[in-house]
């Protein structure tokens, strides 16, 4: 068969066929040249899942009558200039569109009409593309000063193939829906409205720019849940900026669909960002669990590559360490900073528990043998069970209260100035317990819970999962010191890989080292190990080579080995820890009290649960119908 070249129409269908996935990715494109028109407003309607009918009008800039025939051609773009040499510089892109694929694209699939007034333009104008087949320009009317509408009618009519691969209306819905979520959180200065179907699901006013512009629309879009425990991301390191909100650890998900990452204000998918967040909450989750965060890399553009994909949804970047270096230190650095705080839900999933009751409906029960006068405090007898005549059961247990005289703590004091204070303060003599964070101990529930009084409501803190992190932290803070303490294996082993994995390998050598891994370069295909951390013990050396490997191909980091460190770390803690079950003193949990006020990450154990619960004096009283 001879080499022939396809026809313009067939060219458009194959290129729709890379831009135009489904009708959110026609939406993508469309809001994507909306907002580099400049538009303020933006105002998004799909019919059928968008399949029938597609709107897309805004306030921008608009196209001039000279340039709409020309905008419907493939490849005729706005968005890049040629140089004097008569070259266009691909790796300086400060727009979100350039390649000028996506009004013909959509043209050649579809029932495309544009009407458009520009800025400097007095009249409006529109051009039509069905199926590939352009129509002349034509007077139109425009409601507004500037901007451009753009229809799009029965999408895929002109393959119908492709619509047997579409999922149902509600699918598309949804999916349409999560794309304007991701632009407008990324353009918080611009007003977005979506109507599905004539309703309208989606109305954000425009926010001034700035984080408390920003959170205030990841607040309308994710919940005020995730406004309440949002930490503040801003570092920046190279020239290249990191900013935006992620969740608290106690604030996870069951999935990574609350993990939005933008790059130069686009939205995109890229596994090395997603391994940077996986990374830098390893400590604090376990790995069921997945952060909430949105976060916003600004980069020059020279520096990364957005000409990887045709639906520009992946990102490649020339120094990729830097970029996860800088995430995984600046979500770190804003986890470290937040110390023993917990997430609010914690709190909302404790008080949903409560169930009211207003009396009992069997069992013994006490009654006034003769209500006095005086009220309560004149009730001189009590008819009760003879069983039930000593001391209320508990009322004189050891565990259920706190009295001064008891034994003094197992651990060492360590205590932190109350709010207010600037010094550490003895445990012995504090200003006010009250004060402090996490209150002052009034007694242990259960041999496992602490019960702590604030000035403002009351603490509920699990002693194991607290001391479980406390130590936790202090093994870790041990090993940043000084190196990890290595086995030298009986007979050095050697571990084959491919070529580029051994290459690899051995690169990181030095890195390996610091965690207690000695491994060496052994031909062009393998490694050889001496050393291994002697906290593993009998570990399997093959298959932790041979992961490491893996992590270094995918993320550029050695996250095994980190694992398996934390995740020995984390069992020696949790039996180093305090057992449930122990009786503590009032020393004992006022010191517990203190060591979690003073160490970060004490919100949650090892395994990403919370270690307390707080809950406020408005919260209780609404327990019991005071408010």
């Amino acid at each position: 068969m001879p080499i022939r070249r396809l026809p313009p129409e067939t060219v458009n269908r194959i290129a729709a066929g890379e831009v135009v996935e489904r009708p959110a990715s026609a939406i993508k494109e469309l809001v994507e040249n909306a907002l580099d028109a400049g538009a303020a407003n933006i105002e998004i309607q799909a019919d059928g899942g968008g399949l029938s009918r597609i709107l897309i009008a805004d306030d921008g800039k608009g196209i001039p009558r000279g340039e709409l025939p020309l905008a419907i051609e493939r490849h005729a773009t706005s968005k890049l200039e040629a140089d004097d040499a008569g070259d266009v510089d691909l790796l300086r892109i400060h727009t979100l569109g350039f390649r000028g694929e996506a009004l013909p694209s959509i043209g050649s699939v579809a029932r495309l009409s544009i009407t458009t007034r520009s800025r400097d333009e007095g009249d409006a104008w529109a051009i039509r593309v069905e199926g590939g087949d352009p129509r002349p320009l034509a007077p139109a009317a425009f409601p507004g000063p500037h901007g451009a509408r753009v229809e799009v009618r029965d999408l895929f009519y002109a393959t119908p193939a492709r619509l047997k691969f579409m999922k149902s209306e509600r699918a598309e819905s949804m999916a349409i829906s999560d794309e304007i979520k991701r632009q407008a959180m990324a353009h918080e200065a611009v007003a977005f409205t979506l109507s599905l179907d004539g309703k309208t699901t989606l109305r954000l006013p425009a926010e001034p720019p700035g984080d408390e512009g920003r959170l205030r629309r990841l607040s309308a879009l994710l919940g005020r849940d995730f406004e309440a425990n949002a930490l503040l991301i801003d570092q920046e390191r190279d020239g290249v900026r990191l900013s935006g909100y992620a969740g608290l650890p106690t604030y996870s998900r069951g999935n990574a669909a609350h993990q939005y990452l933008f790059v130069n204000g686009r939205p995109v998918k890229d596994r090395l960002l997603q391994g940077a967040l996986r990374g830098a909450y390893a400590d604090f989750l376990a790995r069921d669990r997945h952060p909430a965060a949105v976060l916003f890399l600004d980069i020059d553009p020279l520096h990364v590559d957005v000409n990887v994909h045709p639906a520009k949804a992946e990102v490649r970047f020339r120094d990729p360490a830097l970029v996860r270096g800088l995430i995984v230190g600046g979500l770190r650095h804003a986890l470290h900073a937040a110390g023993h705080r917990a997430s609010t839900t914690v709190a909302a999933d404790a008080l949903s528990g409560f169930q009211a009751h207003t009396g009992f409906a069997s069992g013994p029960a006490y009654s006034p043998s003769a209500p006095s006068a005086q009220g309560f405090s004149g009730w001189t007898g009590w008819s009760q069970p003879a069983a039930a005549a000593q001391v209320l059961p508990g009322l004189n247990e050891r565990t259920a209260r706190v009295e001064p005289g008891w034994d003094s703590p197992s651990w060492p004091q360590q205590a932190t100035a109350p709010a207010g204070h600037d010094s550490p303060v003895a445990h012995h003599a504090p200003a006010d317990p009250l004060d402090y964070p996490l209150g002052a101990a009034r007694g242990q529930l259960h041999a496992n819970y602490i019960v702590a009084q604030t000035r403002d409501g009351l603490v509920i803190v699990d002693q194991h999962a607290a001391h479980e992190r406390l130590v936790y932290e202090r093994m870790k803070a041990q090993m940043a010191e000084g190196a990890v303490t290595r086995q030298a294996l009986l007979t050095p082993e050697v571990v084959d890989l491919d070529p580029a994995e051994a290459e690899r390998v051995a690169g990181r050598a030095q890195e390996l080292a610091e965690m207690g891994l000695i491994v060496e370069a052994f031909g062009a295909g393998a490694v050889l190990v001496r050393e291994t951390p002697a906290m593993l013990g009998d570990t399997d050396v093959q298959g932790l080579i041979r992961d490491i490997a893996d992590d270094l191909s995918e993320h550029g980091q050695a996250l095994s080995l980190k694992e398996r460190l934390a995740a020995i770390c984390g069992t020696m803690a949790c039996h180093g820890s305090v057992r449930s079950g122990r009786v503590l003193s009032a020393p004992e949990m006022n010191a517990l009290l203190r060591q979690m006020e003073a160490t970060p990450h004490s919100g949650q154990c090892n395994h990403g649960r919370p270690t307390y619960v707080e809950l406020k004096l408005h919260d209780l009283e609404k327990l019991f119908g005071r408010r």
